[in-house]
């Protein structure tokens, strides 16, 4: 594979992974319609600090390992599965917004939004899968480090940008608003969905 074939479908199977609706588009939604533009944002930083976790492993050789270590993979979608779930629940029991609907969002500490990004992201085995499927499958073994490396800082890029650009958008004053009035109907929708996903992701087979 020609390098400029190679950096075209890293970049064409990285759009698709990170545009497709999972647990960190909800996540970043969750956040940015309840806590404001800032905590959305927090999250697409963690869930781009999350993918690197991934990017790490997978660069330095953990990925033979875990070819041959299938319980560790179980562990970490055990666990991913369980944070989803527990997430869904919090969200689902989350009561709605006292008296009238607020201008200013209701703030959501900066470390507590981090963490949620990257502990969605990094206990994600399907993220797993994404980033040692397209080094393994797509990255040719001769390619340089540095360009390697690069590849990992495009997925988190990539990663940051999409979900900054929907933390934006559901943070936007009226949308926001809008959303608050049926918040209840959200968050029931919205941790329903992750405790789907949860339990999807518990109850999967991964190659």
């Amino acid at each position: 594979m020609s390098s400029t074939t190679e950096v075209l479908a890293v970049a064409a199977i990285t759009v698709l992974a990170v545009v497709s609706p999972g647990p960190d588009f909800a996540m970043v939604v969750r956040n940015s319609y309840r806590h404001g533009r800032r905590a959305g944002l927090l999250g697409a930083l963690g869930i781009a600090l999350g993918v690197q976790v991934h990017v790490f492993y997978t660069m330095f050789g953990v990925t033979l390992l875990m070819q041959h270590a299938h319980g560790l993979l179980y562990v970490v979608k055990l666990l991913g599965a369980a944070y989803l779930v527990w997430i869904g629940i919090q969200t689902w029991r989350r009561p709605p917004p006292a008296g009238p609907v607020r201008q200013e969002p209701e703030a959501l500490p900066a470390r507590a939004a981090l963490r949620m990004g990257f502990l969605t992201n990094a206990l994600n085995p399907k993220t797993t899968l994404f980033v040692v499927s397209t080094y393994t499958q797509v990255v040719d073994a001769q390619t340089p480090l540095p360009a390697q490396f690069g590849y990992g800082l495009f997925m988190s890029a990539a990663h940051l940008a999409w979900f900054s650009l929907v933390a934006c958008c559901f943070a936007a004053p009226a949308l926001r608003v809008a959303l608050l009035r049926h918040a209840r109907l959200l968050d029931r929708c919205i941790g329903s969905a992750l405790v789907s996903l949860g339990l999807a992701l518990g109850f999967s087979k991964l190659a």
